[in-house]
């Protein structure tokens, strides 16, 4: 629950984060069917391995990068995966009179020399993990405008999930009633209103480095390897 002291503060850190996001999972569901664990951000790549280990799952990294405004280098307005799949944001494209061309002009070259790039960075250019009639666990630190989980969950579909669910510490209440519709799940300890920034959420919030994140990654792999 928030602090007296900080109405903010819901999390003491991700540690804590994790615990309390584990226990609205479906546990029991998760852990008989053959499940993989998808982090769709650098910073969704902790929650991942914690869910993973819960329910004795195989993880993953779903890489992304967003397209921004044409003269608004701060404005999101839509993303792409590795998997090609590109998500907008109509309202703002619409708003800004953007035209579409565009965005997918911009979103071939953010894939071209950013996402490849961060596959070859994290997965040494390996492919995504397979997908193909399985449960995936789509796992974020948060989830503010539902852009990047829209795109992942256009990437894992198109790779052939057979269920998918969504997992983060918290989320946005009108994002969250957006992802119902599209999804078999949402499971979050905390919905609310008007959010403004994951750093308000938190206690103690450290960013995880390059170091970390590739660790969690690749001893997936070193895991399968030996069991093989």
């Amino acid at each position: 629950m928030p602090s007296d002291s900080n109405p903010n503060t819901y999390f003491e850190d991700r540690e804590d984060a994790s615990k309390q996001l584990i226990e609205t999972l479906p546990i029991e569901l998760l852990s008989k069917n053959e499940t993989v664990v998808i982090g769709v951000s650098e910073g969704g790549v902790y929650f991942a391995d914690q869910i993973s280990k819960a329910v004795n799952a195989q993880m993953d990294i779903l890489l992304t990068e967003p397209v921004l405004a044409p003269n608004n280098p701060e404005l999101v307005i839509a993303m792409v995966s590795e998997t090609e799949e590109v998500v907008m944001h109509k309202a703002l494209i619409d708003a800004f009179g953007i035209n579409e061309d565009y965005v997918y002009g911009e979103a071939h070259r953010k894939y071209e020399e950013e996402v490849l790039s961060y596959v070859y960075k994290y997965r040494k250019g390996k492919d995504l993990i397979s997908l193909k009639g399985k449960y995936v666990v789509l796992a974020d630190e948060c989830i503010e405008t539902g852009l990047t989980m829209m795109v992942a969950l256009k990437s894992v579909i198109a790779r052939g999930a057979k269920n998918i669910f969504i997992a983060t510490p918290i989320l946005d209440k009108g994002v969250y009633q957006n992802l119902l519709t599209v999804c078999d799940g949402v499971f979050c300890p905390y919905k609310i209103r008007d959010y403004i920034s994951i750093e308000y959420y938190y206690k103690d919030f450290q960013k995880l480095n390059f170091e970390e994140i590739s660790f969690m990654v690749n001893k997936q792999e070193v895991k399968i390897k030996e069991e093989d």
